[in-house]
């Protein structure tokens, strides 16, 4: 099984655990470190909404809690209902979490349907004229 393949069945795999009652749209995600570890998140949705969180972030935030910061890639699958998958790419705040981590020429984004079906981005690509820490210099 290549990397490719690995990144999808885990973000599959961390769509199963999804909580989107209200939107019915489940993501998966799973985040890469440079040392080769993995970390699955889902979407989860609250009543409020704004307390809601993407797979992208909880992967990333489930990451960091455990002292890791380099990163090299994410894989993200996504859709309506439990077998409709489309290209989900993330959101703006996660393009934004992402920056915050990760080097926008080499890190990773692979949007995927399937094992087969999938399109693999740069950060730089999806966020072309990001913020980040050296902005603030």
């Amino acid at each position: 099984m290549n990397r490719e393949e690995l990144g999808i069945k885990n973000a599959l795999e961390a769509r199963k655990m999804s909580y989107a009652p209200y939107s019915e749209f489940h993501v998966g995600a799973y985040l890469e470190t440079a040392e080769g570890n993995g970390y699955r998140g889902c979407n989860i949705e609250n009543a409020a909404y704004g307390p809601s969180n993407c797979a992208e972030r909880t992967a990333f935030f489930k990451a960091i809690s455990e002292g890791k910061k380099d990163f090299s890639r994410i894989t993200i699958v996504g859709g309506h209902g439990e077998d409709s998958l489309e290209f989900c790419p993330p959101c703006g705040i996660c393009l934004q979490v992402m920056r915050e981590f990760c080097n926008p020429k080499e890190f990773e984004i692979i949007l995927a349907r399937n094992e087969k079906d999938f399109r693999i981005y740069t950060l730089e690509d999806l966020l072309p004229q990001g913020f980040g820490p050296e902005n603030l210099g």
